[in-house]
């Protein structure tokens, strides 16, 4: 059989689960009778069945498991959480043979998911694509093996390199498809984070509503507690995650952390303990040039606009590997990834 085919479909599977399943990772599961697929699933929901309960649910041929080959984008778990061990239920089955993408980092599993499906005489490989799905589940293996959460720089910049106007005067810069695009991986992660200038000038909502979906969690450092009450940052209608250095009391859908190291390694380390695994920084142009300064970033994703701007705020600069460059409407779209690994230790 084509073990390729048939893993490269599980991982397609499980990205129907971004923005749905996190901290939980996104994985996929298809089973295959002599090289034709019985069963497929999709880890859906976060607290909802895994993948492979869903693909071994899917199947209507029951007596056809005992002589199949499971394809699982990441090590079935081991133990009880929100749902079963899904390598009890592979057992249960009594599958004949379980391929995986990557071993699962997290501790509660880490090989025992595996050797309880050797331990039952099923036949198990490693490793098929496993590239392929490091990448899909970037974020979790981010948050699992580095302690932190997965960092995404996100701005627009025109022609000839402006981001703004004179006096961080906000201009309009994307057009509106690269607008309904960010509407979209607003959902896709777990926070949004922009600076104080950026909430006091520009006053945004930090909402999904180009896209359906999920409302990511806002985050605003606001060293001092300057910032007036009335922004919509702060009118209750998501999440919202103020980094301080002052005590306050918290209010509808608003927590307050109180920092004494004001240091984005320390603010990301706190955003691990709150099961933040992955966030989108929108700006402004300080915040993300202190994420560029400090290293603290695993991607870039920037829109260039035909437009001309002749004069205000210089976009960042910076030096990466380009993994993406497509149009998006009338802008350009490049997507650049920084050094895996780059933060042991925080």
């Amino acid at each position: 059989m084509n073990h390729e085919l048939f893993m490269q479909r599980a991982l397609q599977l499980a990205l129907l689960g971004q923005g749905h399943v996190a901290p939980n990772p996104m994985v996929g599961c298809v089973i295959v009778h002599n090289g034709r697929i019985i069963g497929e699933g999709w880890h859906r929901q976060y607290g909802q069945a895994h993948a492979e309960v869903n693909a071994l649910n899917s199947v209507t041929e029951r007596h056809l498991l005992p002589e199949s080959t499971v394809y699982v984008t990441l090590e079935p778990c081991s133990h009880f959480g929100k749902t079963p061990p899904c390598a009890d239920r592979l057992v249960q089955e009594g599958v004949k043979e379980v391929i995986v993408c990557n071993d699962d980092p997290n501790p509660l599993v880490a090989g025992r998911g595996l050797n309880k499906l050797r331990q039952a005489g099923i036949q198990v490989q490693t490793g098929m694509l496993a590239q392929k799905g490091r990448e899909l589940n970037r974020r979790f293996f981010t948050w699992i093996e580095q302690q932190r959460p997965y960092v995404i720089l996100k701005w627009a910049q025109t022609a000839d390199g402006f981001l703004a106007g004179p006096d961080y005067q906000p201009v309009p810069i994307s057009g509106p498809l690269a607008q309904r695009l960010v509407h979209r991986w607003r959902s896709e992660e777990d926070a949004i984070w922009v600076g104080t200038h950026t909430a006091r000038t520009d006053n945004p909502r930090l909402n999904v509503r180009a896209w359906t979906g999920r409302n990511p969690l806002r985050i605003i450092p606001d060293r001092t507690l300057s910032l007036p009450p009335d922004l919509h940052v702060f009118d209750g209608s998501q999440p919202t995650l103020v980094f301080t250095e002052k005590e306050r009391e918290p209010g509808p859908n608003l927590t307050y952390a109180t920092l004494s190291d004001w240091s984005l390694t320390t603010m990301l380390a706190d955003l691990k303990t709150r099961n933040i695994q992955s966030v989108l920084v929108e700006g402004g142009t300080r915040l993300l040039e202190s994420f560029l300064a400090e290293s603290c970033w695993d991607e870039i994703r920037l829109f260039r606009s035909p437009a001309f701007l002749k004069k205000g705020i210089p976009a960042p600069h910076f030096t990466a590997k380009q993994v993406l460059r497509e149009r998006v409407g009338v802008d350009e779209l490049t997507v650049w990834q920084g050094a895996e690994g780059r933060w042991h230790g925080v």
